[in-house]
């Protein structure tokens, strides 16, 4: 929603303005400049990137229309997942969460929560780790450098959408050069016509250089900025899991490794510890030492 109101403001003020000063705003309306700034902005995009990529432009737009996923309703349901699977590993040994890691889509535990259940990476990331965990052989060391390894992968191909975007912002204002300098090229050739004909083939062409910077700056950077938020928000929800896993993972008992969990969230999505011993009360523990490995 707040993508579009913005939207809203950049081009209503520019319009707004522009009216206020008398302007004409069928002077605006050149689609040769639309269609060779776009066409060039789209062709360059086609040479860079992967096929994949370009769909993800377009998916990663229509994303921003709809709310982040990465909501403090959305954290609280992922530590009170992270709480109850470790709970179980706790009690039962982490031989107790093998059937919810084994298949996830039948898991009575992750299915509660359909916000963590539905983000396919987090619940991959989780369960790959756990099964890694049962079969005892990872040092704690080791285990980091593995999440960390996943993470770091993941956040290069999740920043090559935004980063695609971005080129094109960079290059819009470039590709608006180029249109005036073609309308600036038949203008020449209509030197020595009647003032008001020359007069219009010039505002032609400065329409270009006008459309090129309106959408570099106004249009497809802040579209990149916002695709760059939304994956610094994955990153963060990644992060909690990868906290709580390696606190586990070293003896810390499950509320613990959630706490950890909880204090890397961003301050304002961050539930209060009251709010996670609310979350997690039903669910009373001893502590005890750290996680039952099963032998390899």
């Amino acid at each position: 929603m707040f993508v579009v109101v913005g939207f809203v403001i950049v081009f209503g003020s520019i319009v707004v303005g522009y009216l206020m000063h008398g302007g004409n705003l069928l002077v605006l309306m050149q689609v040769s400049e639309f269609v060779i700034i776009g066409g060039a902005g789209l062709g360059a995009v086609f040479v860079a990137e992967r096929p994949a990529v370009v769909r993800g432009m377009l998916r990663g737009t229509l994303g921003l229309l709809r709310p982040s996923r990465y909501s403090p309703a959305a954290y609280a349901e992922l530590l009170q997942v992270l709480f109850e699977l470790l709970y179980v590993a706790r009690k039962d040994g982490l031989t107790g969460v093998e059937p919810h890691v084994e298949d996830p889509e039948s898991s009575s535990i992750l299915q509660k929560y359909p916000s963590f259940a539905q983000n396919r990476h987090a619940v991959a990331f989780l369960c790959d780790t756990l099964k890694v965990l049962l079969t005892g052989t990872v040092e704690d060391h080791h285990l980091s450098e593995i999440l960390e390894l996943d993470l770091e992968r993941h956040h290069e191909e999740a920043n090559t959408v935004p980063e695609a975007m971005q080129t094109v912002a960079d290059a819009m204002p470039a590709f608006g050069i180029v249109a005036a300098v073609l309308g600036v090229i038949i203008t020449m050739g209509k030197i020595g016509g009647a003032p008001e004909i020359v007069g219009k083939s010039v505002a032609a062409a400065l329409v270009g250089t006008f459309l090129g910077i309106l959408l570099g700056y106004g249009l497809f950077g802040p579209l990149a900025r916002a695709m760059a938020t939304r994956v610094r928000e994955e990153e963060q929800y990644m992060a909690c899991i990868r906290t709580a896993l390696l606190s586990f993972s070293r003896g810390d008992s499950p509320i613990t490794s959630v706490e950890f969990a909880r204090r890397n969230i961003e301050p304002e999505s961050r539930p209060s510890f009251a709010e996670l011993e609310a979350l997690t009360r039903r669910r009373p523990l001893a502590e005890g030492t750290g996680p039952k490995r099963v032998a390899a």
